[in-house]
């Protein structure tokens, strides 16, 4: 494929369960939280020494944006990291809370709609090229988008005229938009913010707001993977036509309420597909494109899981029971309601579906089932715990982690963003960094010497 930028964002769910009758914002447990991952810097420098963003969202969320990768094992590793430096910051905000003489567990949960309906969001980016027009590549994307949650989706139970029921994804129920601008009051398939932090005559981006946010390394691997990979051979030539929908939004809407996966969905010529047949067309033309390409390893795979994917969805989605969050949290439950005699509405499955997003490994449910070796995995551990502290050392992020990590160790002020770097207080010169695919940059390494002789000199 050709060499693309990645990144996820992910807002995250945020809960205090105290012991006894007390009440704390939660602005209150989120500083603490931020404490653990940004000593004495809160709110200002929210960039970590893993190149990655850490900040407060809208509603009071914390939310972990990955940083640069170039290729979607790296992406899969660093949104993993993400998970756990929260995790790791739970027990020293606990703590905090103990020195207040207040006591409880704070609970931060890795999904997108709390007990109320609210819904708060997964975004992929992917860089991509000025030159394309940008509308006719949405209107490719959007039904490889709707149907795409047949494997994306994380699964959740709704009430449906009083009636509860597993939905296949979080965020379909909350999309009322093809394209728009905006990521709160006009939720869309395709959010059209052009923020590339990157060179803006050679590059735009490509922000997705409907995706989900995934427990489940494949479900990441294949949401990603297989959207820069449709996106590649739209951009090289290879187009996808005759597959808009007639009525996206309710599209998506009616894929997420049916896991048999049986539902047709209407076309704007009259035709009638199911989600997986629609992702099929897609996959057939990745496929003549892969064949059109040099050797590509990288692209074959995604294929190569995209294909035995879909043709075990057709055949029986329970035969992803390992491998997909929306099956995996299904599968559970029906084994539950079954041992139980319960039903969807029943309260310990609303908590279950819950606790399938839980960050702490030791009570979340997904990572129960990882344990059990029921859960597949598509990275190591060892690298998820390196990408905690260490950036990518292919892209920008390197350049990014190393200058924070410096100046940290120096205990010197600085100021971080996307696209720069500067020392305060000296060498006043802003240093831009305006390559995502440079893993150098000969100003920041300048300056780093020159602080680090002048220290020594001192």
């Amino acid at each position: 494929m050709k060499p693309r930028i990645f990144g996820l964002e992910n807002e995250y769910g945020l809960i205090f369960s105290p012991n006894g009758r007390i009440y704390l914002p939660i602005e209150k447990i989120l500083g603490y939280i931020f404490e653990g991952l940004i000593p004495n810097s809160w709110p200002s420098n929210a960039f970590l020494v893993n190149g990655a963003r850490f900040y407060q969202d809208t509603g009071c969320h914390p939310e972990y944006s990955t940083p640069e990768c170039d290729s979607i094992e790296d992406l899969v590793v660093h949104d993993k990291a993400g998970e756990r430096l929260l995790e790791a910051c739970l027990p020293a905000a606990e703590e905090r809370l103990r020195e207040e003489g207040l006591s409880g567990e704070i609970y931060i949960f890795k999904n997108n709609t709390d007990s109320l309906g609210n819904t708060y969001g997964c975004h992929e980016n992917f860089l991509m090229r000025r030159d394309v027009d940008f509308w006719k590549v949405t209107e490719q994307l959007i039904p490889f988008f709707v149907t795409r949650q047949v494997f994306a989706g994380a699964g959740k139970v709704l009430k449906v005229s009083g009636k509860a029921q597993m939905f296949i994804s979080q965020r379909a129920q909350h999309i009322h938009e093809k394209t728009s601008s905006s990521t709160t009051s006009s939720r869309s398939i395709i959010n059209t913010r052009d923020e590339p932090h990157a060179d803006a005559e050679k590059y735009r981006r490509l922000h997705i707001i409907v995706g989900d946010s995934n427990m489940s390394e494949v479900a990441t691997y294949l949401k990603v993977g297989t959207a820069a990979l449709v996106l590649s051979m739209i951009e090289d030539g290879h187009t996808v036509t005759h597959m808009e929908l007639d009525d996206p939004v309710k599209a998506i809407r009616e894929i997420a309420r049916d896991t048999t996966l049986k539902k047709k969905i209407k076309l704007e010529d009259g035709r009638e597909m199911t989600a997986v047949e629609i992702q099929r067309v897609y996959l057939e033309r990745a496929m003549e494109y892969l064949w059109s390409l040099d050797e590509d390893p990288v692209a074959a795979e995604i294929v190569r899981q995209w294909e035995d994917v879909l043709n075990r969805l057709e055949d029986d989605p329970m035969q992803l029971c390992q491998e997909l969050d929306w099956v995996m949290k299904k599968r559970l439950m029906v084994q539950y309601m079954e041992k139980k005699g319960c039903g969807w509405d029943d309260p310990r499955i609303t908590m279950m579906d819950l606790q399938y997003h839980d960050v702490k490994r030791a009570r979340g449910l997904y990572y129960l089932l990882e344990k059990q070796e029921m859960a597949k995995r598509m990275v190591s551990e060892d690298a998820v715990q390196r990408a905690m502290t260490n950036p990518p050392q292919t892209t920008r992020a390197k350049v990014r982690g190393d200058f924070i990590r410096f100046a940290r160790a120096k205990n010197r002020s600085y100021t971080v963003d996307w696209t720069y770097l500067k020392l305060n207080g000296y060498w006043e010169e802003t240093i831009l960094c305006m390559d995502p695919f440079s893993s150098s940059n000969r100003r920041v390494e300048e300056l780093l010497s020159q602080v680090s002789g002048q220290r020594a000199f001192r």
